[in-house]
């Protein structure tokens, strides 16, 4: 593939870019990254707090300065210019709306600012509200919307100056749950409607999970592992990115040359391709199964329980330590101290080369 046409696929591309605040032995904070987001697809940024994600968004927007390497954004070099000559869009956690303003207004006052004209401003503005469910809004003020309908409002602001990449830093973090999965499926649709390349942060696994083309965890400033969401969740590459991928609980064990793992009394075979030798088995919540405890290989005493509606997370005392264990069986009594069966019911499970200090 030739320079002009890979440059037509690639939305976002950082070269070994890293970043420190401050000067000579100040550390680093991003550490020499390289990473792609396709032109008309969402990258989500994941990862704990501190490990770099906010600012690598920060760096694509021009909100923060390079301390090292290139950005390109459609094929141009970015990694110099200014936030207002990268058109790009940020959509923030807080909304970042004007109080004072109606929502017409808060909607198309960059395209004013730029100079474009009140008719045609507003006209856009209509397009951007009605594209986010927000037709007949535009009199209304921020205080008198729901969370929902001020990120709505937030993501048309966006979406208005028709940016050639939009940016989302933690946008669901302020609603509730059910507003949150509603507004992820409506991020998700838009982007896929428009066709917008995205780069969205987060650190919801479950989020990252539903809304993303591809998912990049960074790890102290280091990418862990980049790749599609069944990549991440099924096939990790290390113990931290198995540990950090849906609640997993990580065992040592034993894998032979056929690829069997023993892990404490239990033996199963492995999905990933694995040396012999030591190993850490990302066991999942949904993992486990439930069985009659004679010839049980594994027996748990229930410690704790919990009940969530539609699944019941579990706490069991078991040779291999507490295991957290997440099931949708509500008719069978569970009660504290009961013994019960354990086994692997073969899915949930990852198994990555054992890290040595």
């Amino acid at each position: 593939m030739n320079a002009a046409s890979k440059s037509n696929v690639m939305g976002i591309e950082f070269r070994q870019v890293s970043k420190r605040y401050g000067e000579g032995d100040a550390p680093l904070v991003v550490k020499g990254i390289d990473f792609v987001v396709p032109k008309g697809t969402l990258t989500t940024l994941l990862g704990p707090s501190g490990c770099g994600k906010t600012t690598t968004l920060r760096m694509i927007a021009g909100l923060e300065t390079v301390s090292s390497g290139r950005i390109f954004i459609d094929g141009q070099e970015v990694s110099n210019l200014g936030p207002a000559e990268r058109n790009v869009s940020m959509v923030f956690q807080s909304y970042a709306l004007f109080p004072h303003m109606s929502v017409i207004d808060n909607v198309r006052y960059g395209l004013k600012v730029s100079g474009v004209s009140i008719v045609e401003a507003t006209e856009r503005a209509h397009f951007a509200l009605e594209n986010v469910g927000l037709k007949d809004f535009d009199n209304r003020l921020p205080s008198e919307l729901s969370g929902g309908q001020q990120q709505r409002v937030a993501v048309a602001r966006a979406l208005v100056l028709e940016p050639s990449v939009l940016l989302f830093d933690e946008p669901l973090s302020n609603l509730d749950a059910r507003l949150r999965r509603s507004m992820r499926d409506e991020i998700r649709s838009l982007q896929q409607r428009l066709g917008l390349t995205v780069a969205y942060v987060t650190h919801d696994q479950s989020e990252a999970l539903a809304v993303s083309d591809q998912i990049i965890v960074m790890d102290g400033g280091t990418i862990a592992q980049a790749g599609t969401p069944e990549d991440l969740y099924e096939r990790p590459v290390s113990e931290f990115v198995a540990g950090f991928m849906g609640e997993a609980m990580l065992f040592d064990g034993v894998a032979d040359a056929q690829g069997r793992v023993s892990v404490g009394p239990l033996v199963f075979q492995s999905q990933q391709s694995v040396r012999a030798g030591a190993i850490t088995a990302a066991i999942r919540p949904e993992a486990w199964a439930f069985i009659p405890l004679e010839g049980a290989h594994l027996t748990g005493i229930l410690r704790k329980k919990a009940y969530l509606g539609s699944i019941l997370e579990l706490t069991f005392e078991t040779v291999l330590g507490s295991l957290f264990v997440v099931t949708a069986d509500l008719l069978q009594d569970w009660d504290i101290g009961a013994s019960v069966g354990l086994s692997l019911s073969g899915r949930g499970i990852s198994v990555v080369a054992r890290n040595e200090c």
